[in-house]
């Protein structure tokens, strides 16, 4: 029986490979994509939904019914504007679709996080990554699978401060050192996870750091 997918952050670097490579995979029939503007992109599985993410109603939580969210929104403060729009989008849309989503009983989660993220963290956004990791948990998913990449080479994403970053990292991984946070291309993590999604497991919640996303 082929399987729904539901994804979140469709138009982003990692969500554009997940929506990719979930439709080229034979094992999805079905393949939703909740946005919060029209998107271009044709294909006999994608179903796009626009939405508004301040006000889940009854007409599009209804639509939140699948196999696996694949959850990959995120901004960062300088694009978003303040902090408190960051967390919006970081920490409030995706915890709140995520609790419709397991309220419809969607069993499992695919979360996209950040390596270093922890509710106690000082710093604003690995902070409220960990709040979400924490909030997630709690809900009602048979199971939560949790990412927490290195930073993602998001190729034509990319800004220049971060194209910079990735070139530093990429020549001290040349010496060897800091092998497991070498960038990670936003396919590759894609890939990785709809991997995890489609084994067995009889672990409600997994974490996944780097190293361990890379050796999967």
């Amino acid at each position: 029986m082929s399987k729904k997918a539901l994804v979140i952050g469709a138009t982003g670097a990692t969500g554009t490979a997940l929506v990719a490579q979930l439709l080229e995979n034979e094992k999805y029939g079905e393949v939703h994509i909740f946005v919060r503007r029209k998107v271009e992109l044709k294909n006999p599985k994608l179903h796009v939904h626009v939405v508004n993410f301040d006000a889940i109603n009854d007409d599009w939580k209804e639509k939140l019914k699948g196999d696996e969210l694949y959850a990959a929104m995120g901004t960062t403060l300088k694009t978003a504007g303040s902090k408190e729009a960051q967390y919006k989008i970081d920490y409030t849309y995706q915890f709140e679709v995520a609790k419709a989503t397991a309220e419809n009983k969607v069993p499992t989660l695919l979360l996209v996080s950040s390596t270093g993220s922890s509710s106690k963290s000082p710093f604003f956004y690995p902070k409220i990554k960990g709040q979400l990791e924490d909030a997630v948990i709690q809900l009602n998913f048979r199971q939560v699978h949790i990412f927490q990449p290195p930073m993602l080479d998001r190729g034509q994403f990319l800004r220049s401060n971060e194209k910079s970053g990735i070139k530093f990292l990429n020549m001290v991984n040349k010496l060897g050192i800091l092998r497991s946070q070498m960038p990670m291309p936003v396919d590759f993590l894609a890939k990785q996870m709809i991997r995890v999604a489609n084994r067995e497991s009889d672990t409600k919640v997994k974490k996944y750091n780097p190293k361990q996303i890379w050796r999967l």
